[in-house]
């Protein structure tokens, strides 16, 4: 397919992908572990010869994001924290690493342990604040990550400035996507080197799937690394997961504009709301990051927001109990509405006992608002 064509086609089409076998319009999943030699023991004409490395389902789907994300190459892994590690596992023993605080806390958990095992030193500070990057990054480092949105509190990183700013420490930028999708921001041609999502949330988008991505700028020393790290440890893609993300992600467009605009509505009602104490999403023009936002995000703020109720546990407990189309689950970025008391998860990272994390579906606004407002009690 034509590779200027905008990225709500490009992903309608699954970039051209079909079954060339039969002429279907959805392409096969294909899951043959490993492929048949000739006589002489020559390879197939594909190059194939185990599924590992070597698996037609999973270069459908990273053909498809490379484009989307204008990636150099794109490579899948089994979770969202698969890639996490991936990100890392290059860097050596004894470096220093930059990341922000804040951030979903599976990432930190894992990032905290993984560097004091390789004897890494680990710098985590708010990246949204211009001044403490800059001065962690007047230190060589060898990797700096950032979320943005960051998860749960909505934070802003201006992507352009820490690229600057880690590259002039000698560093990669790796930004976790996630909340921005794709749709709606693109880090690598902000200067991110290398650009991460969790293929579970918005890019799957229907809560079946779970994988990640990892997407480079160029093919530096550091992505042939976890290249090839993913072949030799096994942190492959199924098939069969690789096919339904392929087939959620042609409907991405569509899914985040409609999440967006949801959200954007959910946070203009919910901001001079009664029982709300406050509103944390970017799309709201009073929020810390705003103008960071509309400047690297077009479309949409996307559809993550945070409210702190007004009260304390108790009442943020209240108000997700009585949620009847929010449904209070774990996750973000599905078509259906999701509501989470982010406190009851991770307390021990200092969250606000009264902060509700909502996931905003694609359902219908007024009747999103009309459940928030019956459990808020207006």
């Amino acid at each position: 397919m034509d590779k200027d064509l905008k990225p709500a086609t490009w992903l309608a089409h699954a970039g051209g992908a079909g079954d060339d076998a039969t002429g279907g319009v959805v392409p096969a999943i294909h899951m043959a572990t490993t492929f048949e030699r000739d006589a002489d023991y020559a390879l197939h004409a594909s190059g194939n010869v185990y599924l590992r490395p070597h698996n037609k389902s999973v270069a459908q789907v990273e053909k498809v994001l490379a484009q989307l994300e204008g990636a150099a190459e794109t490579l899948v892994f089994p979770s969202g924290m698969a890639a996490i590690a991936a990100a890392f596992r290059w860097v050596p023993n004894g470096g220093r690493v930059i990341v922000q605080n804040g951030i979903y806390w599976g990432t930190s958990k894992w990032i905290r342990a993984f560097c004091a095992r390789r004897d890494i030193t680990l710098v985590e500070l708010d990246a949204s604040d211009a001044a403490a990057l800059r001065g962690a990054c007047a230190t060589a480092a060898d990797l700096v990550f950032v979320e943005t949105p960051s998860n749960p509190w909505l934070k802003l990183v201006d992507i352009a400035q820490a690229a600057t700013l880690a590259h002039g420490a000698g560093a990669l930028l790796v930004v976790d996507n996630t909340a921005g999708t794709p749709i709606l921001s693109q880090p690598l041609g902000l200067g991110a080197d290398i650009v991460m999502h969790s293929a579970t949330k918005s890019l799957n988008g229907h809560s079946d799937v779970l994988g990640g991505v990892l997407s480079t700028r160029a093919l530096t020393p550091a992505w042939e690394a976890i290249r090839e790290d993913r072949a030799d440890a096994g942190a492959v893609m199924g098939p069969f997961e690789a096919w339904l993300l392929l087939r959620g992600l042609r409907t991405l467009a569509l899914r985040v504009q409609r999440a967006s605009a949801n959200a954007q509505t959910i946070a203009e009602h919910l901001e001079d709301h009664a029982g709300v104490e406050a509103v944390l999403y970017p799309g709201l023009p009073g929020a810390p990051g705003h103008a960071i936002a509309a400047r690297q995000m077009q479309g949409g703020f996307g559809s993550l927001l945070s409210i702190l109720v007004k009260g304390g546990e108790k009442d943020a407990l209240r108000v997700a109990g009585r949620l009847k189309l929010f449904l209070r689950a774990t996750s973000l970025g599905g078509v259906e509405s999701l509501v989470e008391h982010r406190f009851t998860v991770e307390s021990h990272t200092g969250l606000p006992q009264n902060l509700l994390r909502l996931s905003v579906g694609v359902e219908d606004v007024s009747d999103l608002i009309a459940d928030l407002d019956q459990a808020l009690g207006q």
